[in-house]
C-alpha cells in the first residue's frame, strides 16, 4: 500500500454548522473517510481589494487520491463561500492500518 495515495483536504467554513454539514455529507458519501472540525480559526486575508480577519472553523478530511476531484465538486456544492477554501496536501507517512481503514471509507 501507497501512502501517496492519500490525501488531507484543508477547508475552512463560515460556521460550526456549515462545517458538520459538509463533513456529514462528504463522509456518508465515502468522499472522506473522516473530518476533524476545529472551530476558532482566525483568518487573515485579502478579499475583493481589503485586508480582512474572520473567525472561522477548520475542517481536515481524510481522503484517497482518487476520490479527491469528486470531494472538491462536493465541497463547492455545498459550501456558502463564493470561494472555498480547498487546498489537498499528500499524506507522506502514516500507520498502515489507519491508511487501510482510510482506503477502505472512501
Amino acid at each position: 500500500m501507497s501512502v501517496m495515495r492519500y490525501r488531507i483536504a484543508l477547508v475552512t467554513c463560515a460556521s460550526i454548522a456549515e462545517a458538520r454539514k459538509i463533513a456529514r455529507k462528504v463522509v456518508e458519501k465515502k468522499l472522506a473517510a473522516c473530518a476533524n472540525i476545529l472551530p476558532g480559526v482566525e483568518s487573515i486575508y485579502r478579499w475583493k481589494g481589503k485586508v480582512e480577519r474572520t473567525r472561522e472553523v477548520l475542517m481536515i478530511l481524510k481522503t484517497s487520491a482518487a476520490r479527491l476531484p469528486e470531494l472538491e465538486r462536493e465541497v463547492k456544492r455545498l459550501h456558502s463561500y463564493d470561494v472555498p477554501e480547498f487546498i489537498a496536501l499528500p499524506i507522506a507517512a502514516g500507520s498502515k492500518e489507519y491508511l487501510r481503514w482510510v482506503g477502505g471509507n472512501t
